[in-house]
């Protein structure tokens, strides 16, 4: 997803229905708050030039990958389903199953 439309996305109610709550009381997930990460990363960097990422971009790019590989690999039903919590919670972290 680029940037925009994944801030498009976290604006929208659809993207608070799924993913783990993080434990500051906030009521924002842990998917929503990555997505947040993402895109001050596509941001910072719309050029994607590799030396401009510092070791938390890396990191953190690393760790969205792994959770989409993962939930891609356990979920069929993201692509199929766009209502379902799977698909939204890859959303949130910027990936949109219907793309691929």
């Amino acid at each position: 997803m680029t940037a925009a439309e994944l801030e498009k996305w976290l604006k929208g109610d659809d993207s608070q229905k799924s993913g783990w709550s993080k434990n500051d009381g906030s009521g924002e997930s842990i998917g929503h708050e990555s997505g947040r990460k993402i895109i001050e990363i596509l941001k910072k960097n719309p050029k994607k030039d590799p030396s401009k990422y510092d070791q938390d971009d890396v990191a953190h790019m690393r760790r969205v990958a792994a959770y989409n590989k993962r939930h891609l690999a356990q979920e069929g039903k993201a692509k199929e389903d766009t209502q379902s919590n799977s698909y939204r919670s890859l959303k949130n972290w910027g990936h949109d199953a219907q793309k691929s």
